[in-house]
């Protein structure tokens, strides 16, 4: 595991309460996970989410997750837990307006203590986002605690590769706002220690073609449109595409990845 310091959930919510939070979206969609609809899909089907099933998000942000699973997998219910504000309530506005507020709910709460009962979720579901999670076993013990025996906990993250650097990792949990992050090996062991076995751990390798997309896609097209975001900052907008481009070189090196774990509580 590599690890920063000062780094917290008051981090994580300036980013998704402010202008970063909206360039994400503005380059992910509101699938702000890389690998959108396609990634969302592979996990669904690699754990067997099934039909008429009821699902615990963890770090739900607006809920297009949970969105995806109610529309495509039939999902009969989900909950969304997310400690940003913000994003709660526009996730709450988002499922209104497509009409699934019956089927979609959400929580505001620290994804380390979910003030939710024990077992009664078949699935945990995550999406790229407990990378930012400073407690990741307490996390993990949590997820395992909401699904019931015999459910399923399906997430994505962005994970440790190989070869990372102490400097590298600090540059780049410092830019991302990630206090810790983890190899696909760590998350399994913590799965096994809250009694679930693996099903699935592996490198989707997704990360790397689509940090490209993202850098195109800024650097051709939504140029002007991220510099809004930031009310027109110049420097800053150099700033971030030098930050976006030294992640892109990670990627590329296979010292940062996606990640993609699915296990079964026992």
């Amino acid at each position: 595991m590599k690890s920063v310091e000062n780094v917290g959930l008051k981090d994580v919510q300036a980013v998704y309460g402010g202008p970063e939070g909206q360039l994400w979206e503005l380059i992910m969609g509101q699938q702000v996970h890389i690998g959108g609809f396609a990634s969302s899909m592979d996990l669904a089907e690699t754990a067997g989410v099934a039909p008429g099933t009821r699902g615990v998000d963890l770090c739900c942000c607006t809920g297009a997750g949970m969105r995806f699973l109610v529309r495509f997998r039939n999902v009969a219910r989900m909950t969304g837990v997310d400690a940003t504000p913000s994003v709660v309530e526009l996730g709450r506005r988002r499922c209104r307006e497509e009409g699934l507020e019956d089927r979609i709910d959400f929580t505001l709460a620290d994804v380390t203590d979910v003030p939710l009962p024990d077992g009664r979720a078949d699935f945990v579901w995550g999406e790229d986002a407990w990378c930012y999670v400073v407690d990741k076993p307490r996390l993990i013990r949590e997820a395992a605690r909401l699904v019931r025996r015999g459910g399923l906990v399906a997430f994505t993250d962005w994970v440790e590769g190989d070869a990372l650097t102490d400097a590298e990792a600090e540059r780049y949990l410092k830019f991302m706002k990630f206090p810790n992050v983890l190899k696909i090996r760590e998350y399994a062991d913590l799965l096994e220690k809250a009694s679930c076995r693996v099903l699935a751990a592996r490198d989707t390798g997704r990360f790397a073609p689509h940090v490209d997309l993202y850098v195109n896609m800024l650097n051709m097209q939504l140029t002007y449109d991220a510099l809004r975001i930031i009310a027109f900052d110049s420097a800053l907008m150099q700033a971030l595409a030098g930050e976006m481009k030294f992640m892109q070189d990670l990627a590329h090196a296979g010292k940062i990845a996606q990640g993609l774990i699915v296990a079964r509580k026992q």
